[in-house]
Order: structure tokens, then C-alpha cells, then sequence
């Protein structure tokens, strides 16, 4: 198998690296091979594939679904970003923590984000070019957020100085209205599964 898979803090979000072949021309790289992933204990089967491009200073999140939850294979083509999903499943043991890592064109790790988190990320470098499989459809009205900047949740958007932020963040205002974590009620969160 040419996939590094690493464990987090939190069960089933993980970050897969798949094998790089590189000479003189470039490099190739398989992003997604359903039977190695398999193999790697990845059971989500994938719908819908997704391209954001962002602008340095971006942050997007955090964003969950309710009625139709998505597992995401984040991954970054282009540019470099700090990547953040949040468990919010009601009832969770690892209930509002967090696992953020960096994704970049150079590392090209990826994030498994299971049912039931929250997803954000920054842009570090840009512009970024962000992709991710989902495993259900997206379903206009099933949106939910939390603020990005919820301190009860501790995510350090600049990774302890290391990527300090430089001039403005740009956020939407839908994300700048989000609420705390704290402040939706149980019935708007997903439930922990056990």
C-alpha cells in the first residue's frame, strides 16, 4: 500500500499521505483509490467531489450539516492551509475538541472529517485551491455553523505564531454571525453514535 495513514486525538478523523513519484518532469500522485483507502479502514463512499479558491487570510467555517451529514476527504492542490474539524455530536466523550493540521501542495496530506464535525479552515498561503469528497449530497437548508473564533474551543488560527496573520482575515458575514458552540441548542447538533 502506498498510503501513510495517521491517527488523531479524536477517533476516525485521520490524515492520510498518499506515495508522491517525482523525477525531473514533476511528480504524480493518486489522490484517491477507493480499495487502498478501504484497506486503510476509510468505509465513507464519496458523491460529490468540491473546489473552493481562496484568497490569503481566508478562513471558511465552521461548517456542519444536520439531516444530511458529509464525511469530507479534504485535500489542498494549490497554496497551504491550517484545517480544523471540530466534534460536535451531542453526547460526543470528545465533544468541542478539535484536530487541526496544516495541508499544502507540498505535504500532500489529506484530512478524513467524519460525520458530525464541524469543518473550517485558513488560508496560510494563497491563493489555495481546497478539494474535498463528501460522501451524501449537499442539501440547500441543512447548513449549521459555528463561529471560527468560539475561544471555549481553544484553535489557535496562527499555530502558536508560527503562521502569524498578515494584514486582514477575510470571513464571510454568515460565518462572522455564527454562534458559539455553546450557544446552539442540542436538537441543532448532530448526535454522537457511539
Amino acid at each position: 500500500m502506498n498510503l501513510k495513514v495517521e491517527e488523531t486525538a479524536i477517533p476516525g478523523v485521520r490524515i492520510f499521505t498518499p506515495a508522491v513519484h517525482g523525477d525531473a518532469r514533476g511528480f504524480f500522485v493518486q489522490t484517491y483509490h477507493e480499495r487502498e483507502y478501504r484497506e486503510a479502514g476509510l468505509e465513507a463512499r464519496f458523491v460529490q467531489d468540491n473546489h473552493s479558491h481562496s484568497c490569503e487570510g481566508t478562513v471558511r467555517g465552521l461548517h456542519y450539516q444536520l439531516k444530511h451529514c458529509q464525511a469530507k476527504l479534504v485535500s489542498v492542490v494549490k497554496g497551504a492551509v491550517l484545517d480544523v474539524a471540530v466534534d460536535v455530536r451531542a453526547g460526543s466523550p470528545w465533544f468541542g475538541r478539535h484536530v487541526m493540521v496544516e495541508l499544502s501542495e507540498e505535504n500532500h496530506r489529506q484530512l478524513f472529517v467524519p460525520r458530525g464535525f464541524a469543518h473550517g479552515f485558513r488560508v496560510l498561503r494563497g491563493p489555495a485551491d481546497f478539494t474535498y469528497k463528501c460522501d451524501d449530497f449537499y442539501t440547500p437548508g441543512d447548513e449549521y455553523g459555528v463561529t471560527w473564533d468560539d475561544a471555549e474551543l481553544g484553535l489557535d488560527w496562527t499555530g502558536g505564531g508560527r503562521w502569524p496573520l498578515v494584514g486582514e482575515w477575510v470571513i464571510s458575514e454568515k460565518d462572522r454571525r455564527a454562534p458559539k458552540l455553546s450557544e446552539v441548542a442540542a436538537e441543532f447538533l448532530p448526535k454522537y453514535e457511539g
